[in-house]
């Protein structure tokens, strides 16, 4: 996604697409050259028998170990995501479709979901070969090295988490040593922590609990998929959808200080269709008209939305004034 707002940058995987067989003579890595936190999984396929497993985690800058010892498929393939907490990271995704689960698993029949199990779109991937083995390089558009990818990482998270490391450039300068400084201080950590293997987990709880800026919180027992719209000095704009989890919190991403932000949320099943109780929908909202779509959306459409093939919700004017942190929370 694109917007007024911030610059949002595409990550792609940094592979051939070619499908002939590789070879691999050791333990196939992902590298994350992102400034995101990304989840992987794998499809491999063999003869024409298919398995998926995942989830894989490499945080910004950093190789892990996805599979262990040799990789003889024919095919590979991987799909990628992001935490729902950085908003909308568009990530590659191909046109080839197999099942993933949740947490670590591994399916042996992924043409065919499961309870619990969702379909996701993989592209055809061949690893690099390199000094410590097979490699899946994941990247962005700005080419970072993994000190860059490490750094613009933190960045990234403290930005979200609602303190000032922008730009997000990777560059360490001044300005995000005083970021990191401050979050350790308001978090009760000790300066080494930033040092630590686990500072991303670290970031990642901290970005999702309400703190300086705005929040959705889902305090429900199913998921909630939430659309704001923001009206600065070049008019108004809605976007959604954001997924709010169970006992999670999500900012969605905002520049500045807008002149009026409106906010809309609709609880979902396990199948992502609208919750209903008796006739009516389980929704948060107001009468503040908008368009909105049923998927994913960014639209600056308010009058004749069915006349446009767009979906008409009320939006609830948010109330930011002379207050740091605002937290709508879904109940």
């Amino acid at each position: 996604m694109t917007c007024a707002f911030i610059r949002v940058l595409v990550l792609s995987i940094a592979a051939a697409a070619c499908l002939a067989a590789f070879p691999a003579r050791a333990d196939l890595r992902i590298c994350n050259r992102t400034s995101y936190v990304v989840d992987a999984a794998l499809a491999l396929e063999d003869k024409g028998a298919v398995s998926t497993r995942g989830w894989f985690r490499a945080d910004p800058g950093a190789c892990n170990k996805a599979i262990e010892g040799s990789v003889t498929a024919e095919k590979l393939f991987i799909h990628t995501r992001v935490p729902q907490v950085y908003g909308d990271a568009p990530m590659a995704q191909g046109d080839i479709v197999y099942c993933v689960g949740t947490g670590s698993f591994t399916l042996t029949r992924p043409r065919n979901c499961g309870g619990g199990q969702t379909t996701a779109n993989f592209i055809p991937v061949r690893p690099s070969e390199t000094d410590q083995g097979p490699t899946i390089y994941l990247a962005e558009d700005s080419e970072y090295t993994d000190a860059q990818a490490h750094d613009a990482g933190i960045q990234r998270l403290l930005v979200v988490a609602g303190y000032d490391a922008n730009p997000i450039d990777g560059i360490r300068v001044s300005k995000t040593d005083n970021a990191i400084a401050l979050f350790l201080k308001d978090n009760d950590l000790p300066p080494t922590s930033a040092g630590r293997t686990d500072f991303f987990t670290i970031l990642l709880e901290a970005a999702q609990k309400p703190g300086v800026g705005f929040s959705w919180c889902n305090d429900i027992t199913t998921p909630v998929m939430a659309a704001i719209a923001v009206e600065d000095r070049d008019g108004i704009v809605a976007r959604g959808w954001y997924r709010v989890d169970p006992g999670k919190c999500v900012r969605p991403d905002i520049a500045g200080r807008p002149k009026r932000l409106y906010s809309f949320a609709e609880a979902v099943d396990a199948n992502g269709q609208p919750l209903k109780r008796g006739d009516q929908p389980v929704s948060w909202g107001g009468d503040v008209t908008f368009c909105t779509r049923n998927v994913k959306f960014e639209l600056s459409d308010r009058d004749d939305c069915a006349a446009k093939g767009l979906t008409e919700a009320g939006f609830a004017l948010v109330d930011f004034a002379g207050k740091t942190t605002t937290v709508v929370r879904f109940k």
